[in-house]
């Protein structure tokens, strides 16, 4: 019997100089896809990180009203890291995110504020690759994400948005989810993985609560990782891996 035969993943698309990365929660994006973010940025690209909660549920022993101001001031730290220095958050409640029009309206007006080229979002499927269960923050934003790329073109969808000085912003050509067990096409991560792995550490309140392992052990760990089994699908150089969605 002969092996299956690995498909590549093609390169991110790299015409563009905009995007807007869309997540439910502090960290999200030091998980998913941070080391391709660092490049981008180094290449003089603009990110901006906009995030459905505070993260305010996330930490057992934090009350929220404690744990929500932390989350915030760590993930501005994390996304400085990686050349990110607007960080803007939506506030829907942690852990009880909505998929629906209230959730849309809020992407679609983000949209519509930065005017990216490439929007980028976490898995929005039921599993993480049929292993383990998603949480339901990330299937309602993923999913929101990918529809509000068309909405922020429509003027007649959120027509309010309009009266709000936001214009419909058609111009989204690619929506990129990290994390997906479907990915088509990578970022070389070789120069931001240990930027990533800075940028990951700066969640530290929410690692510690996490793991009794030694935060940069386990950041490191697992961002190699995860680069390592996306680059063997891409030349072997350490890569992110992303399913794109053209537009």
């Amino acid at each position: 019997m002969t092996e299956p035969k690995i498909t590549e993943l093609q390169p991110m698309p790299a015409d563009w100089q905009r995007a807007l990365a869309v997540v439910a929660h502090p960290d999200d994006l030091e998980y998913g896809c941070s080391a391709a973010v660092a490049a981008w940025t180094d290449e003089g690209r603009e990110v901006v990180y906009v995030l459905a909660t505070r993260g305010e549920a996330g930490i057992d022993t934090l009350e929220p009203a404690k744990c929500g101001p932390l989350r915030e001031r760590e993930q501005r730290a994390s996304a400085a890291v990686v050349g990110v220095t607007q960080v803007e958050f939506l506030d829907h409640q942690d852990g009880v995110v909505e998929y629906g029009t209230a959730l849309r309206r809020d992407i679609a007006a983000a949209i519509r504020r930065h005017r990216p080229e490439l929007v980028i979002t976490l898995n929005h499927r039921d599993t993480w690759g049929g292993v383990a269960w998603n949480t339901p923050d990330h299937v309602a934003v993923g999913r929101a994400v990918l529809d509000a790329a068309g909405d922020a073109g429509n003027r007649w969808i959120f027509p309010e948005l309009v009266e709000q000085g936001l214009e419909p912003w058609n111009g989204v050509r690619w929506v990129a989810v990290a994390g997906s067990a479907s990915p088509t096409h990578a970022a070389d991560a070789s120069a931001g993985l240990e930027r990533a792995v800075h940028s990951l550490l700066e969640h530290r309140s929410y690692i510690e609560a996490l793991t009794d392992e030694d935060p940069e052990t386990y950041a490191r760990g697992f961002l190699t990782a995860n680069a390592t089994a996306a680059g063997e699908r891409f030349g072997g150089r350490p890569a992110v891996a992303f399913e794109v969605f053209n537009r």
